[in-house]
This record gives C-alpha cells, sequence and structure tokens, in this order.
C-alpha cells in the first residue's frame, strides 16, 4: 500500500545502541481511559502537537495536482480485472510528465501549453513483480493533464497527439470512436498497445493501453470504456480556478502535522515525500483494488498524507480506521510477513518484507496503527527503529487531538 522509495537511516537519540536502551523526552498527558504516552520508547521523533506553514509559497500548482488524485480513477473503476495498482501521482514539469507517461516529443507540447498541473495512474491485471518485465498483462495508464482553458486543452491535445503519431508516422494509423468523435487515437497495426487524447473542459486526458494481443477493436473498446470512467470522474471534479491556486493550503486539516520525520524542516510539498491526497490514492498504490476500494469506502476515508517515510490516513471514525487498518496489511501479506509489535501501543501491528518482496524499492519493516478514527503508518529498514517510530506516531496522533 505505501510503496515508496527507500530513504537513507538515522540514529535516534544519542546512538544507535541508545534504541534498545532509553527514550528521549515525550510531550503530552494522557486523556482518560488511554496510556500514557510519555512513557513510550520513541527515540528523537518530535511527537508534541505541530502545525507546518501553510502558504503554498509558489506550489500552489502542485497542491492542485495533490487534489486531482481524486480526479483519476483507479484501474479497477475500468475493469473489474484490472485490480494491480501500479500507483499514481502528481506533477507539474513538463519533464517529469512526459517521462511519467508520454512519447519524448510531448515535452516541448506541454511547455509551449503551459502545463500546470497532472496527475497520472496506472493500473495491471498482473502483478509488476520485481526485476521482471510482465509481457502479457493488460496494463491502462491514465494522466490527466490541465491547461489553462479549453482552446489550450484543445490545442495541446492536437499536439500531443501529433508528437506521439510523428514518432512513426508511415507506420501510425489514426482511428476515431464514434462515443468520442473529439478524441484523438492511434495504433501501429499489429502492435497491442493503443495512444489517445480527450480534450475535456480544461483538462487534456491521456490513455495508453497495452494488451496481450494486437486486436485494433479490443484495443478502441478498452480506450471507449477507460474514457466513460475517466470523463465522469472529472465531471464530479471542482478544479481550483487558476487564480486562485496561490490560496491552497500545504496542510489543511494538519494531516502531515501528524505523521512521525525525522525533520520537520522539511516541508516543502514533494509528491512522494510531502502530499496529502485523496481517498484515491490508497487504491490506486493497491496491490488488490478489489479489497481497497470497498474498504476505503466502507470506513469513509478521505485522506491520504505522506511525509517521509510516515503515513497518515483519515477515516470516517475509529471502526472505520480499524477496518481500513486491517484490509491494508492484509494487502501486502504477500510480501510482508507478520510479526511482533511492541506491546506497549495499543493495537500496533508489524510485517517485515520476505523473499518475495523488493528490498531495492521498499522498505524491510513497516507498522501500521490506529488512534481514533486515524491510521498511522511508518517504514523503516531497521526494526528496533521502526518499532521506536510506531509508538512515536501513536503518541503524535495522541498528542495531536
Amino acid at each position: 500500500m505505501v510503496r515508496t522509495v527507500r530513504r537513507p537511516l538515522f540514529a535516534a537519540c544519542v546512538s544507535l545502541s541508545a534504541l534498545l536502551l532509553a527514550a528521549c523526552s515525550v510531550d503530552g498527558t494522557a486523556a482518560p481511559g488511554e496510556i500514557d504516552v510519555r512513557k513510550l520508547e520513541v527515540g528523537s521523533f518530535s511527537v508534541d502537537k505541530f502545525t507546518y506553514p501553510q502558504d503554498a509559497a509558489g506550489h500552489g500548482a502542485l497542491l492542485e495536482g495533490f487534489r486531482m488524485a481524486d480526479a483519476v480513477v483507479p484501474s479497477i473503476a475500468i475493469d473489474s480485472s484490472l485490480v494491480y495498482g501500479r500507483g499514481g501521482r502528481a506533477t507539474v514539469d513538463a519533464e517529469d510528465a512526459t517521462k511519467t507517461a508520454l512519447a519524448a516529443p510531448s515535452r516541448a507540447v506541454l511547455e509551449k501549453n503551459n502545463l500546470i498541473t497532472a496527475f497520472a495512474a496506472s493500473g495491471s491485471d498482473k502483478a509488476d513483480l520485481p526485476g521482471s518485465k510482465v509481457t502479457d498483462a493488460t496494463t491502462v495508464t491514465d494522466m490527466v493533464l490541465r491547461f489553462a482553458d479549453t482552446a489550450t486543452a484543445k490545442t495541446a491535445a492536437q499536439g500531443l497527439e501529433d508528437a506521439d503519431f510523428g514518432v512513426a508516422p508511415d507506420l501510425n494509423k489514426k482511428l476515431s470512436l464514434s462515443q468520442y468523435p473529439a478524441a484523438l487515437i492511434h495504433w501501429r497495426p499489429g502492435v497491442a498497445t493503443m495512444g489517445a487524447f480527450l480534450p475535456y473542459k480544461e483538462f487534456v486526458i491521456s490513455l495508453f493501453i497495452e494488451r496481450p494481443r494486437a486486436d485494433q477493436q479490443d484495443l478502441l473498446d478498452w480506450v471507449r470504456k477507460t474514457l466513460d470512467v475517466q470523463v465522469a470522474a472529472l465531471d464530479k471534479f471542482t478544479p481550483t480556478p487558476q487564480s486562485k491556486l496561490s490560496s491552497l493550503r500545504v496542510d489543511p486539516d494538519n494531516l502531515l502535522a501528524r505523521a512521525v520525520v525525522e525533520d520537520r524542516g522539511a516541508d516543502t510539498p514533494d509528491p512522494r515525500s510531502f502530499a496529502v491526497y485523496g481517498g484515491n490514492k490508497i487504491v490506486q498504490n493497491a496491490n488488490n483494488q478489489t479489497t481497497l476500494v470497498k474498504a476505503v469506502a466502507d470506513s469513509g476515508a478521505d485522506a491520504f498524507a505522506t511525509a517521509d517515510t510516515a503515513t497518515v490516513i483519515r477515516t470516517r471514525d475509529s471502526a472505520g480506521a480499524q477496518l481500513l487498518m486491517t484490509a491494508l496489511v492484509a494487502d501486502e501479506s504477500d510480501h510482508y510477513d507478520t510479526i511482533d509489535a511492541p506491546k506497549d501501543v495499543p493495537g500496533a501491528k508489524c510485517v517485515q518484507l520476505n523473499s518475495k518482496g523488493d528490498k531495492d524499492s521498499e522498505y524491510k519493516n513497516r507498522c501500521y496503527v490506529v488512534y481514533k478514527r486515524y491510521i498511522g503508518v511508518v517504514s523503516s529498514d531497521d526494526e528496533p527503529e521502526v518499532r521506536q517510530k510506531i509508538a512515536a506516531q501513536y503518541a503524535l496522533l495522541a498528542n495531536s487531538l
């Protein structure tokens, strides 16, 4: 669920040996019926109530990109077979957007038309195994790009289509869909992929469909049904007016401030390490989207905040948090095994990467805990550290209310 780039380890308190011997100071007091979190071993992690600076400070477009996670459908909404989430993230950079889901010549088109922000998500019917490429999978990569207005989006869509088609103009073939006459679609006969661009309002929907066999009508059917659900999702999304992007807040509900981090000074919005997304992001990351989409709905999860190597998820209530935490642990059970959690952290659950996991992209240890309507998830390659971190996470959640 919380797959992330591995980060360097650090020492808590004075030295690594101190991890098992002593705890640093903990602020806060115990509420009736709760443990005294001041007694938890939290190392050097800060657990006092905290608030990050809220000013967008030039990052308003990226904050809007985070909001757009809820405007881009998880792959399970396109087809029930696409259960394996391959993640999703926002970007405001033309080069990064191009590398994420577009042909190389597309960068110039995005720059010329002043891309504001974008969000891309991908899903498949087969797992993306470490160190190997699955060649017989159905995979849909769906990117929504935002521009200044409808006219610019239309111009950008045509430019993106021309750039992509122009990679092999003698081999590519233009196609159309009666249901979406504005969609710009092409494929290369004999190749089991298809690309499409649909200008819609101030957005461009960019699709890349991969199938096990090269069948033109089959690929067109996948483009159509993806557009069916993606257009409907955009209709439900209310974009922030461009003139008001600077008014967006970095951490409006203090969710990032509830996540345990090494350094509270690292507070610049970043798609991977300092961001608040909607509930869709939980599903887009899932190993089994079928289970997680139901758990997200049933739990009322509406926010996913990630800061450094910690995540805080907000649900409807404590029952919803317990339900979703159970689903999150189960979602990773194929490549993480259960290990003992710290006994003094109420309800904590910990897991450790097994031989099926990818040690180059996933942390060795992960722990989960619920406090009221919030779920905290922390990761580390060092087991003593992750045990301190989950204690700190519980204390911080308790002290933040």
